[in-house]
């Protein structure tokens, strides 16, 4: 990147983390700030949160002064990459956004970018035909590695999803190199970054089968015999399971001398799943969220995590992504309901992994135990490969940890009711976080399921009566499609007379109502917060501060603030203003009706004063 008519500044972190002005390495500073300078660069020019800056210096353990600290290492980049930069001031390089920072980078100036870019050119030339010109890029695109992506920053650099997620791209880029130089004759030509690679991912089938070949082809049969008894042994005593067929179709090869596979022999195809539901005929709108999941797919992020509120349509959305996307995953789709708030019992990781095993071709008995062993295998069955996975209603993080992609060629898009916050940190995903539509799209989206043109009066009526909530309109449609005598004029009248309950939202199957869709969500909080939760009614405004809060419960404001915390992460309130909380119409008549079911008048009406003293 060019900052004057005679210097340009140049970025590494495909190993040791560097800077260089007109070729000259710049001094980094101590050992966080150029932590701080790999995430960004590890980053390619996107935006990073200073809370994802905190997390990595200090992981769990982090000052009261963590934020500061980080503001003083990004100034000190800043001036050592302009060393007149006045204090404060944000210079051409370091900018912030989005309540972070962003290193400006470009293919030119960055490895990380460049070898990017020379891997799209490896598969354009290798899609046309042309595998010489593929093998030809690739191989310039892996020769910018200068070790492991931040190389000297370890433990950090060989753990934090970030980086593990630029080691992947190394690992993909290899294996795509082995295959343009397997079909062109060269495939000695790959050794040693296919040696690399391997040491780098012992239980990478796809990796171990193609150094099979590349050894082979270098006349290395008897070391190449020797790799595979060493990759066996270790799949069979750390994942409990024989190789799969791609390895042992390598080794076939490789004992009869074949350096390609005959057209007869080749192997059978892999299983393709295609496992997503049907996209919904009524979904309108949210057209802001799909561009911004399509933009944050094309920017390079793997994981997307959609939150928000009961019934807001977070499965709705994340399936019409999915078929957005899916023409992008050749390789398939996989799809759980995680059943993370519901009447089942939560769906656990290893009954997920077993069913996705069992769809991407692996045997039932061929499945070991051991939860991590199973994580491992999956891994290994997607590495390579493009596929997308849907993971729906899940509870929490931990829940999908093991089921989420260990390399850049899957996509997976998760839904959950908390907010799933801890996904960015620990998997690099892009938050979509849900609100109701907005009026102009309810109303849409009500016309839509009704299937005719109704009442248009009455449909705004019903949409403000719904509060523009999706699985409400869908209850008020279900109900005047069932019911022919049923006008939605009557239904609108009918809502308007019963505002402030959930009268008229809940059909035959008290499973699939409001209450049922909220109570989940409610039965999920502590005691303590539950009871707040029951007590919001009380207090007339239009939003409650911390202070009001705190008082409705009769606790400290460090106990206030939390429980509006934990509330807050379930979706059951928002911040609409800093410190000021607000909850979901609907919302408010459900914790009415069950403020009336558990606590006494008495306790109510003491809660209310407590509000209007703490009010004044």
């Amino acid at each position: 990147m060019r900052t004057g008519a005679d210097q340009t500044v140049g970025f590494a972190v495909l190993g040791p983390v560097q800077i260089t002005r007109a070729g000259v390495g710049l001094p980094l500073g101590a050992r966080q700030q150029r932590l701080v300078l790999a995430f960004l660069l590890a980053r390619g020019g996107s935006p990073v949160s200073v809370a994802e800056l905190v997390d990595l210096l200090w992981d769990e353990r982090a000052p009261a002064s963590a934020v500061n600290v980080v503001h003083r290492h990004i100034g000190e980049l800043r001036r050592v990459l302009e060393p007149g930069l006045p204090h404060r001031a944000t210079g051409r390089h370091l900018v912030g956004e989005l309540a972070g920072y962003r290193l400006r980078a470009d293919e030119q100036s960055l490895d990380l970018l460049r070898f990017r870019a020379l891997n799209r050119q490896a598969a354009s030339s290798l899609h046309d035909g042309d595998p010489a010109s593929a093998l030809r890029h690739a191989l310039d695109g892996l020769r910018l590695w200068r070790g492991r992506c931040a190389a000297g920053l370890e433990p950090e650099s060989r753990r934090h999803p970030v980086f593990l997620a630029v080691e992947a791209e190394r690992a993909q880029a290899v294996r795509e190199a082995a295959d343009a130089a397997e079909r062109c004759g060269r495939l000695a030509a790959v050794l040693a970054p296919l040696r690399q690679a391997a040491e780098q991912h012992p239980l990478d089938e796809s990796l171990q089968s193609r150094l099979l070949l590349a050894l082979a082809a270098d006349g290395r049969q008897a070391e190449a015999v020797e790799v595979y008894r060493a990759v066996r042994h270790r799949l069979t005593h750390e994942l409990g399971v024989e190789p799969g067929e791609e390895l042992r179709e390598s080794y076939d090869r490789l004992l009869h001398q074949r350096t390609r596979p005959a057209a007869a022999e080749s192997p059978s195809p892999l299983p393709q799943p295609a496992q997503l539901p049907p996209d919904l005929p009524g979904f309108h709108g949210r057209d802001d969220l799909i561009a911004q999941a399509g933009k944050a797919v094309s920017a390079g992020s793997t994981v997307l995590a959609i939150d928000g509120m009961p019934g807001v349509g977070k499965s709705a959305l994340a399936v019409r992504i999915a078929h957005e996307l899916a023409a992008d995953y050749p390789d398939g789709q996989l799809y759980a309901d995680l059943r993370g708030y519901g009447w089942e019992q939560p769906m656990g990781p290893a009954e997920a992994l077993r069913g996705f095993l069992g769809s991407l071709g692996v045997a039932q008995d061929a499945i070991p135990a051991e939860l991590h062993a199973q994580a491992g295998l999956y891994r290994s069955r997607l590495a390579g490969r493009r596929l997308l996975i849907v993971l729906d209603n899940c509870r929490d993080a931990e829940q999908v940890r093991h089921l989420l992609p260990g390399g850049p060629g899957c996509l997976a898009v998760v839904t959950g009711r908390n907010r799933l916050a801890s996904l960015q940190t620990t998997a690099g995903a892009h938050p979509l976080p849900m609100c109701p539509p907005s009026q102009a799209e309810a109303r849409t989206v009500l016309v839509g399921m009704l299937g005719a043109t109704p009442d248009l009066d009455a449909v705004d009526a019903v949409v403000t009566a719904c509060g523009r909530l999706p699985l409400a309109l869908a209850a008020v449609a279900a109900r005047v499609a069932g019911q022919p005598g049923v006008t939605l004029a009557r239904v609108a009248e009918e809502l308007a007379q019963a505002a402030g309950t959930l009268d008229g939202f809940d059909g035959d199957d008290p499973q699939t109502g409001l209450r049922a869709a909220f109570s989940w969500s409610y039965r999920a909080l502590t005691p303590e917060a539950a009871r707040l939760f029951r007590l919001l009614p009380v207090h007339s405004g239009a939003g409650i501060s911390v202070a009001t809060a705190a008082a409705a419960a009769d606790v400290g404001l460090r106990s206030g603030r939390a429980l509006l915390g934990e509330l807050s992460r379930a979706h059951l309130v928002s911040e609409e203003l800093p410190g000021r909380y607000r909850a979901h119409e609907l919302l408010l008549a459900y914790a009415a009706e069950l403020g009336e079911e558990h606590d006494s008048p008495a306790a109510r009406a003491a809660a209310r004063l407590r509000c209007l003293r703490a009010d004044r």
